[in-house]
């Protein structure tokens, strides 16, 4: 049986990460905001350890947040787990080392995330949760689209700005971080 050990740095950067994206996602339900800024430190997480860690970091944050805000966070937290996976597969095939690389990441992720961001919605929320987003799938159901569609579109434009400014944000932070930091985290030589 295969055991794999992880590192105290990297238990440090999952409880920091965790704390990013519940800060984010508070900040974005008291304004309101129809973007979710709950994926910054699952990117920053992925970016630097690795697309396994970027996973728990989304799971164990949508987990965490459930307990704060509710149960609709859970219900999400497949959602965030696959941006975590995806932001760290695309930077070990090296697509967070220039802001076009990047901003593309960003629409991936996004791409990736509709396949399960809209069945969630639909079958257990019946279009709306709560969020910011609740408004363009309401007026888009209003004018005739159909609850799929109107949904899809929603997700694909809210997450698509929401992400791609995640993305840009952890690959920033990141290019910030000292060096004396970056050398706990070997996955980092493919993001620089």
């Amino acid at each position: 049986m295969m055991k794999t050990k992880i590192s105290s740095s990297t238990l440090v950067l999952i409880v920091i990460s965790v704390a990013i994206n519940i800060i984010g996602s508070q900040l974005s339900d008291i304004v309101k905001l129809p973007i979710f800024l709950d994926s910054i430190g699952t990117i920053i997480s992925a970016l630097l350890a690795g697309p396994w860690i970027g996973l728990l970091t989304g799971l164990l944050s949508n987990l965490l947040s459930g307990l704060v805000s509710g149960p609709i966070a859970v219900a999400f937290a497949p959602v965030a787990m696959v941006i975590g996976l995806s932001a760290g597969l695309m930077a070990r095939a090296g697509f967070f080392r220039t802001l076009p690389r990047v901003i593309l990441s960003g629409v991936v992720i996004t791409a990736v995330l509709t396949l399960v961001a809209v069945p969630i919605r639909i079958y257990l929320f019946g279009g709306t949760s709560g969020s910011g987003a609740d408004f363009f799938i309401a007026y888009l159901h209003a004018v005739g689209e159909g609850l799929f569609m109107s949904v899809s579109f929603a997700v694909i434009g809210t997450n698509l700005v929401d992400k791609i400014l995640s993305a840009i944000v952890a690959w920033l932070l990141i290019r910030r971080l000292p060096q004396r930091t970056l050398r706990h985290f070997p996955q980092i030589a493919r993001v620089r």
